[in-house]
């Protein structure tokens, strides 16, 4: 399960256990916080989509620390005047680790994701957990009238065909993609990781609840 929340005019796709790096919060150290932004929460094959958010949800985290990203160096500069200006900027953030998502009669924690003690080895459940194309499962034909898939960055009128013939019609199904479904069209489509590098849940996720506005 996770959620998808604005906080600082970003947004940002988080579950149960992540940590991620947000603009900066007045917060301290050790401080729980409460995020209630969320625009989408999903939850397996069951997705939610705020209108523009989502009922009572809510993302529960703990602020890690406070920090400045890399240094960014700025040149300004004007030809044939004699004039160029040196500066630096690093941003300040603010790291959290999710807690819980809450919202549309659904929740989840942290510590639900931990695998128990008795599990087998990491190396082994990665073995048996390895996606195959009789475990995933797209939909035969669209539901309703099927979304441009095309409006999605670096998807073009040739990988939107591929994609429907996968059975990946709609904005919905990429917002919830597992992690078997996004390895599985990684391998069937040779991405080599572009779905990630691309944000393409987080653009879906988007452009789900704007069809879901105009509607």
């Amino acid at each position: 399960m996770y959620a998808v929340f604005a906080t600082g005019g970003k947004q940002y796709r988080a579950a149960p256990g992540d940590r991620i790096r947000v603009e900066k919060l007045d917060a301290e150290e050790g401080a729980k916080i409460e995020l209630d932004q969320v625009l989408l929460i999903a939850d397996g094959e069951n997705v939610t989509v705020g209108e523009p958010l989502v009922d009572g949800g809510k993302v529960e985290a703990t602020v890690v620390g406070q920090g400045r990203g890399k240094k960014i160096n700025i040149i300004k500069f004007k030809r044939r005047k004699h004039h160029m200006k040196r500066m630096g900027h690093r941003q300040a953030y603010t790291e959290l680790e999710i807690v819980s998502v809450a919202g549309a009669g659904k929740s989840a924690k942290a510590a639900a994701r931990k695998a128990p003690a008795d599990k087998a080895p990491a190396k082994d459940t990665k073995a048996e957990a390895a996606p195959t194309a009789s475990d995933v499962k797209f939909l035969d034909a669209p539901q309703g009238k099927a979304d441009d898939l095309q409006k999605i960055s670096g998807v073009g009128p040739v990988l939107e065909g591929k994609l429907n013939k996968l059975g990946i019609f709609h904005y919905s199904q990429i917002a919830a993609f597992t992690a078997a479904e996004i390895a599985h069209v990684d391998e069937v489509l040779n991405f080599k990781g572009r779905i990630e590098r691309d944000n393409w849940l987080d653009q879906a996720a988007e452009l789900a609840a704007g069809s879901d506005e105009e509607e």
